[in-house]
């Protein structure tokens, strides 16, 4: 069984898009034909699933990183630079009025 598992495990990221259902058909289609033992079963589609599961999450990872290079190559702004600059802006905004405030202050009297 270790060698039909090794070979399971080299699909590699087809792992991440098998169903479990498909896995346990794929494992029962193996033990009608004789090529795996009914009591091996369970657990190859156990450690298939979860082989996936694991796959699943790196390939999730590593488009994530992926897009954050992109995003990052043609300068798109950072959620953190949106709010430093929506900082900066109350600031400038909250300075326009204080000089707004001291220039009509003195001419209004």
């Amino acid at each position: 069984m270790s060698d039909l598992f090794k070979k399971a495990i080299s699909l590699g990221w087809g792992l991440t898009i098998v169903s479990k259902e498909k896995v346990e058909k794929i494992v029962d289609d193996l033990v009608k034909r004789g090529e795996l033992a009914p009591s091996e079963s369970k657990d190859l589609v156990n450690r298939l699933v979860e082989r996936g599961e694991e796959e699943q999450s790196q390939f999730k990872t590593w488009i994530q990183d992926q897009v954050r290079r992109v995003l990052t190559d043609i300068h798109v702004p950072s959620d953190q630079d949106i709010v430093s600059l929506e900082q900066r802006i109350a600031t400038l905004e909250k300075r326009v009025a204080e000089l707004e405030a001291e220039r009509s202050g003195p001419a209004a009297e």
